[in-house]
């Protein structure tokens, strides 16, 4: 049954990509994003061209530039869309980021994320899934990562303001029985990614033969999730109204970062020149989510080996 669904952060990385996959099955698709500066708004503007390109002839696409933190804009948009469901992606993302301007990373994820709630719960939207991070797992976590994990030790603001918002997710479904589903992101690459990515910041080394910095020697595992499994996992948590739960959504394989860079290398033809260091304080060697509920409760089964993601992120790497 085709949906009203509202986007948010649709002119990023992920955000264009959901609500392209969302378009192309059929449904409407009102798209929010403040266009700011974290990173060049022209690639957020190309992302958006992408997304205009997928809805013709498939489903209804409208964008609206505006910010989170505008509760008149939300109140707005809600009372005229009546949607059915909302995906919230939009956030200041970045652990080391976060330590520069904490107050602005609170402001957008947790203040943010309140006036959504605050707008679901008066509008009665079926559905509320919130874009969380496996960094609010920190440095304690059993391996590996479990949903029913403590994370009541984030190593920076950005983990901090996202674990704050997950509960305060939990509140709402308490209070006012707001279906809300958190799902925890891993390491997501792949075509559109930003540029403060590892996969970007490899990719433009190799290319433009400049230095890049990689921690402890690419000893460190990552948990690689493609976006196009990612997708279909957010898609069907918006699909699916489970009360409150808290989701992983990765591959439930780690790889090694330095295999990561040599996959990248074998398809570009070249080495990357790499500056090694320690690792910061607010980072970690190991993350391995365990996707056992995303299974269960999301018939999640990723389909893209890291071997062929890498592939085809150079792929669309080469021809920008």
């Amino acid at each position: 049954m085709k949906k009203t669904l509202l986007v948010t952060g649709a002119a990023g990385f992920i955000g264009s990509h959901l609500a392209e996959h969302l378009l192309r099955r059929g449904d409407r698709v009102v798209g929010l994003d403040n266009l700011n500066t974290a990173y060049d708004p022209a690639r957020k503007r190309a992302n958006l061209a992408e997304v205009q390109s997928a809805a013709q002839n498939r489903g209804q696409w409208e964008f609206v530039q505006g910010d989170i933190r505008d509760p008149a804009l939300l109140d707005r948009l809600f009372d005229e869309n009546g949607f059915d469901a909302v995906a919230h992606l939009a956030a200041m993302t970045g652990v080391g980021v976060s330590i520069e301007d904490p107050q602005l990373f609170f402001e957008v994820n947790l203040l943010g994320t309140l006036h959504l709630l605050n707008a679901a719960k008066q509008h009665l939207v079926g559905n509320f899934v919130l874009a969380s991070t496996s960094s609010v797992y920190g440095n304690g976590s059993a391996i590996p990562f479990s949903e029913t994990a403590a994370c009541d030790r984030p190593l920076a603001p950005y983990p901090a303001s996202k674990r704050a918002a997950e509960m305060l997710g939990f509140s709402y479904h308490h209070l006012y029985g707001l279906h809300c589903t958190v799902a925890r992101f891993f390491s997501v690459y792949g075509p559109r990614n930003r540029p403060d990515s590892l996969a970007c910041q490899v990719a433009d080394g190799i290319s433009r033969q400049q230095k890049v910095r990689l921690y402890r020697k690419g000893q460190m595992h990552r948990d690689w999730i493609y976006i196009d499994d990612l997708v279909r996992g957010i898609a069907a948590a918006v699909d699916r109204p489970l009360g409150y739960e808290i989701i992983n959504l990765g591959r439930g394989e780690p790889v090694l970062v330095a295999d990561f860079v040599a996959l990248l290398e074998k398809h570009s033809g070249a080495k990357a020149r790499l500056i090694q260091a320690l690792l910061p304080d607010m980072d970690i060697p190991c993350a391995f989510a365990d996707i056992q509920k995303a299974r269960c409760l999301l018939d999640f089964q990723p389909a893209v080996s890291v071997a062929e993601g890498v592939e085809r992120f150079w792929h669309w790497y080469k021809n920008q």
